[in-house]
């Protein structure tokens, strides 16, 4: 299966169970969730005319050249008495217009007289530095859109509409699962043939930093009935997220216990590191079955379960950023599958990490995001490669 139709089929299911439960929160609180609803300018911003420069505030039409007097000092949160006809007024960055002024020069322009008057030094025009009242924004107008992720940016456009909290979709809760008896939780010490459980920590930092709520269902021994146990103990989730195992082996216990009680289909993709996805449903809960190799989960988590969790939340664009760079690398062999190599840019162009198995996950430590390698393509040095940055697919 081709990697958009993949992508396609699991968006397509996303927006079958969106996840439309709601809350409200502080700006504080709602750093990484996602908007319920549309954000609608209730004032508009600026509320009033103010100077985009420390300086002098004055009628144009009052000034012929000469030198004006100032009659009074505006701080910004001080509220201005109307402009005296023939004066200016000394104003400071933000602070509200006079009534009567149209016009602000900087006061790098100006020269204060010995009996204080100020003398303009440069020709004038009509709103020069003036910020005028709705510049920004206007009351009733949309300024985000539901399904808006809320990062720093957003929150502080909202904080200037006054608003001091937000309607957000709830949180997903996601549960963890990893199988096989050759897991090992790290700080332990190793058995013969066992290693170290990476897939879950990689898989439940990623979640939180997408904001869900991860539960945490730790590894799953070798053994159906221990299997059911821990499944019927996940409480009420979104999403079943597990690393390997989700398969039709005869040492396939997980996978067993989801049939008993629901539905998988296994889809061959046309992807690597990848390959094998699982989808389906247990219980009425959907459930995702990633490959086990690191790197593999990487990708397959990344490109598919990624935009897939954030389709559920109402997210429009879930596709990451993508860009050309030339690449620093010969890739001599066509593939049939679409390949993503572990790579970061160095002088302007993308270079690969020199081991691309699907099990060495030193190689994303090593790298800034991944290229893309089409189907049966060679790209050589300085051709254009699309890179896609590891900061678009973690954040």
């Amino acid at each position: 299966m081709p990697v958009e139709e993949a992508l396609e089929r699991l968006l397509a299911l996303a927006e079958k169970a969106p996840i439309a439960e709601t809350e409200h929160l502080a700006l504080a609180e709602a750093e990484g969730r996602v908007l319920a609803h549309e954000l609608v300018a209730g004032l508009d911003l600026p509320p009033w005319p103010n100077s985009a420069m420390d300086g002098y505030a004055l009628r144009l039409a009052d000034w012929q050249g000469e030198p004006l007097r100032v009659t009074q000092r505006i701080f910004a949160g001080h509220a201005p008495e109307p402009l005296e006809p023939g004066t200016c007024a000394r104003i400071f960055t933000g602070a509200p217009l006079p009534e009567g002024a149209d016009c602000v020069e900087m006061q790098e322009n100006t020269e204060v007289l010995a009996d204080g008057r100020v003398r303009f030094l440069e020709s004038l025009s009509l709103a020069q530095n003036v910020r005028p009242k709705g510049q920004e924004t206007r009351v009733g107008e949309q300024v985000m859109s539901a399904g808006t992720r809320l990062g720093p940016i957003e929150l502080g456009l909202a904080a200037t509409l006054g608003y001091g909290t937000l309607e957000v979709r709830r949180q997903p809760r996601v549960a963890v699962l990893s199988t096989g008896d050759e897991l090992v939780e790290p700080g332990l010490p190793l058995g013969p043939g066992q290693i170290y459980n990476s897939n879950r920590r990689l898989l439940v930092s990623w979640l939180q930093r997408l904001g869900c709520e991860v539960v945490d269902a730790g590894i799953l021994p070798d053994d159906l009935a221990r299997t059911r146990q821990s499944l019927a103990e996940l409480g009420s989730v979104d999403l079943i997220l597990s690393t390997g195992g989700v398969s039709v082996g005869e040492a396939d216990f997980l996978g067993l216990a989801l049939r008993e009680a629901g539905e998988l289909a296994l889809w061959k993709l046309a992807i690597k590191p990848g390959k094998p996805l699982t989808f389906g449903h247990y219980q009425g809960v959907p459930v995702i079955g990633l490959p086990g190799n690191p790197a593999s989960t990487l990708v397959t988590f990344g490109l598919l379960a990624r935009p897939y969790l954030l389709r559920r939340l109402g997210v429009g664009n879930v596709a990451p950023l993508r860009f050309s760079v030339p690449a620093g690398f010969d890739w001599p062999k066509a593939g049939s599958r679409r390949e993503y190599l572990r790579a970061r840019i160095e002088d302007g162009l993308v270079r690969i990490y020199k081991n691309q198995s699907s099990g060495v996950l030193r190689s994303a430590a090593w790298a800034d995001g991944v290229v893309e390698v089409l189907e049966g393509s060679t790209p050589r040095q300085g051709d254009a490669v699309t890179f896609i940055p590891f900061s678009e697919l973690l954040g």
